[in-house]
């Protein structure tokens, strides 16, 4: 009777030990499949996410790129009401003037027309005439130095006006004068989101910031529209204004025709930011969760042998 009761107890040890076994496994496999299934959803939850970003932080609206929106045949009137801003740049401290003049009596013009000189080859000392007129420097106080006439106060006046006062200067030594002024190396400089950064060329005494986006190639997709920042030197001072592209009021800006030595700079908007700051962290992040992904599934399968 003992004998047998042992023989049951082995029995019924290795029924509980096989029932166990089979229990473990199949809770090892349910667990291995929830963790599969749970997973997948998680990498395409990672997938969808990641993508979406992309596409949201590379995305520029229409309405975001286009200038002067707000302008149609209705506001076009009232655009050329308030449209009275300085066409031409005016004289300043530090620019260089050429001025030609011309009369009948070429002998009686010939002293007011200096030519420029410089030395015939280098570490000469002997002068040649070159094939151009001589520059004139306007001084810190506003003038300019004229062969026999002296010293004009020019700082605030336009070409023409400069002109003219030349003419005056000369309507007691010379009949019937005509003058000519041009600015020389008068640029504006363009930075920012704009294709070609640089400096513009100020060539017929005027430049629109129109005019001179345009030369800098335009505006990049990620360049804000609405918010271009103008620094301007004004009576020995800075100014900052900034300019939206996008509103009819561009045209009465003061703003709107730029002067010599003005800097133009494109603000980058949201994408270009978001883009600059984040692309490296964004690559290292899916990255590594593609990497660990890779690892995680490698070890469900050899677990299960699959």
């Amino acid at each position: 009777m003992q004998k047998y009761n042992k023989k049951s107890k082995y029995a019924n040890f290795r029924k509980k030990k096989c029932f166990l076994f089979a229990y473990i496994k199949k809770k090892s496999y349910l667990c291995s499949r929830f963790i599969k299934m749970d997973m997948s959803k998680i990498l395409k939850s990672l997938f969808l996410i990641v993508s979406a970003g992309v596409i949201l932080t590379g995305c520029v609206t229409q309405k975001q790129m286009t200038y002067l929106r707000e302008v149609n045949e209705q506001s076009a009137d009232s655009i050329n009401k308030t449209f009275h801003a300085v066409s031409e740049i005016v004289i300043k401290p530090g620019d260089a003037l050429t001025i030609y003049i011309s009369a009948l009596d070429k002998e009686a013009i010939e002293p007011y027309n200096l030519p420029a000189v410089a030395y015939s080859t280098p570490n000469s000392t002997s002068l040649t005439t070159v094939g151009q007129l001589q520059s004139f420097r306007v001084n810190e106080q506003g003038d300019v130095e004229l062969p026999v006439l002296g010293k004009l106060h020019v700082e605030g006046l336009k070409r023409d006006e400069v002109a003219e006062l030349i003419k005056q200067a000369l309507a007691t030594q010379v009949v019937d004068p005509l003058v000519q002024v041009n600015m020389v190396g008068a640029k504006a400089t363009i930075m920012g989101e704009v294709t070609k950064p640089g400096q513009v060329e100020i060539t017929n005494g005027r430049l629109t910031l129109l005019d001179a986006l345009a030369a800098a190639g335009d505006l990049t997709p990620y360049g804000r529209r609405d918010n271009v920042l103008i620094t301007r030197e004004q009576d020995g001072k800075l100014e900052f204004a900034r300019v939206n592209l996008t509103s009819q009021d561009l045209f009465a800006s003061p703003y709107y025709y730029l002067q010599q030595n003005d800097v133009v700079y494109v603000s980058p908007n949201k994408v270009r930011v978001v883009n600059s700051a984040n692309a490296s962290l964004w690559l290292s992040t899916v990255s590594t969760l593609a990497s660990t992904a890779t690892v995680i599934v490698t070890v469900l399968r050899y677990s299960t042998g699959k």
